[in-house]
């Protein structure tokens, strides 16, 4: 095929819009797209419809903001099998879920966002929740303190911007030395901890699975503050990484065709070494 031929640029424009959310911290307005890809406000409204339809792109809680849908997911893991990715995954989170008593999130980043690919709720009627094809800032938490931790100085500095960090709450880290001696921790103890730094009165703990083929991907647990104090983070902790090494090690074997013995291996299930200290573990009640 020739670069001379038919341009299609419909799905040029609507491949600039795409890109647009994806680099936006908080989601985008229609006419803020309309203005960044040069397009009239008329044919933007169309191809954001259209995206929208197809669920490449969702509406967040202000349904005039726009975030990349799940649909980006599905077609990034398409080449890995995703069907079995959350086959493997969703027994393992379910596991973690069910040893913490809080909720557990598996996700990817895409360029600076972080997409939530599946979840395992805490059972309570109290409980932090949020739907697989959600996206959170890059900058947001523990989640992304682990993909960060596999960027250089440089790079974090960069894509920080002219804005520097974002102070979310009190507790958020916003000085960049602090935040990059915050990630040198990180990457020493193997998993990062989120001291109501994205929201206050919550807490997390996230492991990067290190995986080597597909998006990068991170589980994490996510709990009120006060039930998770620092001895229960660090079991926390420990049996995210676990949690985060099994799940790798399965898909490896996806990626490698042995999807079959993967899965026979333990069916999913995840021994736990570390016991949880008799404290009750309460949830978030989802506004």
């Amino acid at each position: 095929m020739t670069s001379s031929g038919y341009k299609a640029p419909a799905v040029h424009k609507a491949f600039q819009l795409l890109r647009a959310v994806a680099e936006s911290e908080n989601g985008m307005r229609l006419v803020e797209l309309a203005a960044r890809v040069g397009c009239s406000t008329s044919t933007t409204h169309g191809l954001v419809h259209a995206l929208l339809r197809e669920k490449a792109l969702i509406q967040g809680d202000d349904p005039h903001k726009l975030f990349l849908g799940p649909l980006i997911a599905d077609l990034a893991f398409t080449d890995w099998n995703y069907a079995k990715v959350s086959r493997l995954a969703q027994p393992i989170i379910d596991g973690v879920r069910d040893h913490v008593q809080a909720t557990v999130f598996l996700g990817v980043r895409i360029r600076t966002r972080v997409m939530i690919t599946a979840t395992a709720e805490a059972t309570e009627s109290f409980r932090i929740s949020a739907p697989a094809g959600t996206t959170i800032p890059l900058f947001a938490g523990a989640a992304g303190k682990v993909f960060l931790a596999q960027e250089s100085a440089e790079r974090i500095v960069e894509l920080a911007g002219e804005r520097g960090l974002p102070q979310y709450t009190a507790h958020s880290i916003v000085d960049m030395e602090d935040y990059l001696a915050e990630l040198h921790r990180v990457r020493s103890r193997g998993y990062a901890i989120d001291y109501e730094e994205y929201l206050s009165g919550i807490r997390a703990v996230a492991a990067a699975l290190h995986n080597r083929r597909g998006l990068p991907m991170a589980i994490w647990v996510v709990g009120i503050a006060r039930n998770m104090r620092l001895t229960r983070l660090r079991q926390v902790a420990d049996i995210t990484v676990a949690a985060a090494k099994d799940l790798c090690s399965r898909l490896e074997g996806v990626a490698h065709g042995s999807f079959g013995q993967a899965a026979a291996a333990g069916g999913g299930s995840l021994h736990i070494q570390s016991e949880m200290d008799a404290e009750p573990v309460h949830a978030l009640k989802n506004p």
